[in-house]
């Protein structure tokens, strides 16, 4: 049911069937790793090139999600997936060798959260039995199209983040289960007049705050509604900007905030603020946060996965970067 101006509130019983993940060496050495499912130790999980190895850690994340939820690739209505690479080519190769009806769909890092709301605004109104929800990244392949090859060996600021090799898949159905989908808020584009590729995180900020805030005043929430408020890509630069932002619209969620680019590596591995991607969101959140979901460690967790919405020519022509975020509510089921 759509609630004021962004928001949808799910009241047909919308559960997170089943989630899996697949992430790579840096991953797979990080304080979360003992949360994910499938880990590759080494960056080009099997394969030929970057580009089929982001395929590879999609493909390997759907069929463990299959696999752990006991069910028939058939028995999937629809998917709604997407990647950062031109045209979401890793995903499309992956999908082709698939019968499952496809939604490609690019919201740069916020495509983890866009899809899980997606899926659950499609199961909610019965239009779908079971949906599937898939994003990945891999560093490499983000370096070689956004910045530079990492060949290239320049140094890089403080502010850069390092994108997250990893991909992370959920089903969503009416099928009861330990972890409901509660409501979720679609973003909309805010631009906050910031050009710097190697700053993601001060880029992404301000769209995440108009998302939060909307999300709150939509459904008539506070920060203490929720244990945690989790961000998917702002790391150490951003957070600290989201919650002075809400401090000045009158919501502190000081107490509440975390973000996955700052939970997926540990402080003395070399990814400058922290983590970004598609796949940080998704792999913390559909590994980490679901455990500590089902566990009742956590009660409610807002998810807000954040995306810079921008390409090589744009940056070439110094434009600045619009940005997005989209948020989905989970809470642990009674």
């Amino acid at each position: 049911m759509k609630v004021g101006s962004q928001s949808w509130k799910f009241n047909n019983n919308v559960y997170l069937l089943e989630t899996a993940t697949a992430v790579g060496p840096l991953e797979s050495q990080g304080p979360l790793k003992d949360d994910f499912d499938i880990l590759y130790d080494e960056p080009y999980c099997g394969q030929k090139s970057w580009e089929q190895a982001e395929s590879q850690l999609m493909r390997s994340a759907i069929q463990k999600v299959i696999n752990k939820a006991k069910i028939k690739e058939s028995d999937i209505s629809v998917s709604f997936a997407g990647d950062l690479v031109n045209q979401i080519v890793p995903t499309h190769y992956v999908f082709r060798e698939t019968n499952i009806p496809f939604f490609g769909i690019y919201g740069a890092c916020s495509t983890s959260m866009e899809s899980l709301l997606l899926s659950s605004i499609f199961v909610d109104s019965d239009n779908a039995k079971i949906a599937l929800a898939a994003t990945s990244s891999h560093n490499s392949s983000a370096e070689r199209q956004y910045r530079n090859p990492t060949e290239y060996g320049g140094p890089k600021p403080d502010t850069a983040q390092y994108t997250v090799t990893g991909s992370g898949v959920a089903l969503v159905s009416h099928k009861k289960t330990k972890i409901r989908i509660e409501s979720g808020t679609v973003g909309i584009i805010v631009d906050a007049a910031q050009n710097d590729a190697n700053d993601m995180g001060s880029a992404m900020a301000p769209a995440a705050a108009q998302t939060i805030k909307q999300h709150f005043q939509d459904l008539g929430l506070d920060p203490s509604y929720y244990d945690l408020i989790l961000t998917g890509d702002l790391a150490t630069c951003g957070s600290p900007i989201l919650i002075d932002i809400l401090k000045g619209e009158g919501y502190d969620i000081s107490q509440q905030h975390n973000d996955c680019g700052k939970l997926i590596f540990s402080d003395d591995q070399p990814v400058f603020a922290g983590g970004s991607g598609c796949g940080c969101c998704a792999v913390v959140t559909y590994g980490h946060i679901k455990k500590l979901l089902e566990e009742k460690k956590l009660k409610r967790v807002l998810v807000v996965a954040t995306g810079a919405l921008l390409n090589p020519i744009i940056l070439q022509q110094k434009e600045t970067i619009p940005c997005i975020a989209h948020a989905v509510a989970l809470c642990a089921a009674d």
